[in-house]
């Protein structure tokens, strides 16, 4: 036997056992895949065959956030689509047996590409067809009709747009410690200038490669990951984070001194040649889907705020002694350029225009 913190292996063996006959034998051995402030990862096996459990983290989480009984719904949801996800197990809401509630889904194989140097071993050619499938595997998602799969009722899609800016502007008010320049400029900026929701799809919420697994083979799409911020909503949302960490990447891997630390928190593969570029995802993303991306500048705008909160929680927590490790030390200078790059995607928001 062999436990890890977070799952009681002996308990989840006696479950699975009930539960889905057959699945694995007893003993398990475990191992964490990715843990921190998102759900938890575990490859679990018997020896011969494995498989993933998803639990919230460990501590008081945010319900909302770490669901997870709206992960499972949707990536089971899914299975029949054209959208490449895990199979589906077995859910347990009982958090009775390892102390959370949990999912069992199937281990599939492929790689996560988030460095540059995992692509530029690869070469430009295979970089670029790889982020195409990306591109495309987005664009699969957001064609899912949700009445086709049962999830009409996954989310509110009317003031979707709204509810993002409430809810991101009450995150950074529970981690704000100092004055930001450009910050209350930004959030009235995305308050008075809120779009007319379009349609709504299936959205992922955090989608870019390094949440897809890739064929180590075919460098086709084998799975996407991490769906708990996924919901019903609009779905050039998905379309602006994508881009805002291509632009991010550039932020935080430039000269400017950004201790490594700092920059291996966030994905620099954008960075490898061959990667499409801003200009190169949203054609595509247009030509496959229909979908207008000349007036996405409320939702880049929306991007950028969302991920300068996010740096602004960490920098928050390292400031009051909260973070483990070195090399973040200068991760407050990171949150301004963000700011500012959300600034000038509101421009044309505003009517205004760069001279």
């Amino acid at each position: 036997m062999s436990s890890v913190e977070g799952l009681d292996t002996d308990a989840l063996a006696t479950w699975l056992a009930a539960e889905r006959p057959g699945l694995l034998t007893s003993p398990l051995e475990a191992d964490l895949i990715t843990g921190g402030k998102s759900n938890l990862t575990y490859a679990v096996t018997d020896g011969s065959a494995e498989v993933i459990v998803r639990r919230p983290p460990l501590g008081h989480v945010l319900a909302t956030a770490h669901d997870m009984t709206r992960e499972h719904r949707v990536i089971t949801a899914l299975g029949p689509t054209d959208v490449p996800v895990p199979e589906t197990f077995a859910l347990c809401e009982d958090d009775g047996v390892i102390g959370a509630p949990f999912y069992v889904m199937e281990r599939v194989s492929g790689t996560p590409y988030s460095r540059a140097t995992q692509l530029d071993a690869l070469g430009a050619d295979r970089t670029r067809h790889i982020t195409e499938r990306m591109v495309d595997t987005l664009v699969a998602l957001h064609s899912v009709d949700p009445a086709d799969v049962g999830l009409t009722d996954f989310g509110r899609p009317d003031g979707y747009l709204e509810r993002q800016v409430r809810r991101w502007k009450k995150q950074l008010e529970s981690s704000r410690s100092r004055e930001i320049a450009g910050m209350d400029e930004l959030i009235a900026r995305l308050e008075g200038n809120i779009p007319t929701g379009g349609d709504a799809t299936i959205v992922h919420g955090d989608f870019r490669l390094d949440n897809l697994l890739v064929d180590d083979d075919s460098d086709t799409v084998n799975a996407v990951l991490d769906w708990e911020m996924s919901t019903l909503g609009d779905p050039l949302t998905d379309v602006a984070v994508l881009i805002a960490y291509q632009q991010l990447a550039d932020t935080l891997h430039d000269d400017s001194g950004a201790p490594d630390a700092v920059g291996a928190m966030v994905t620099d593969a954008p960075l490898a040649p061959g990667y499409l570029s801003r200009g190169d995802v949203l054609e595509r993303y247009h030509a496959q889907s229909g979908r207008d991306v000349d007036d996405l500048d409320f939702h880049l705008a929306l991007a950028f705020f969302k991920l300068a909160v996010i740096l602004e929680g960490i920098y928050y927590r390292h400031s009051h002694g909260q973070t483990l490790g070195s090399g973040f030390d200068g991760i407050g200078n990171l949150i301004e350029p963000l700011i500012a790059a959300g600034l000038n995607a509101s421009l044309n928001t505003h009517g205004v225009t760069e001279s």
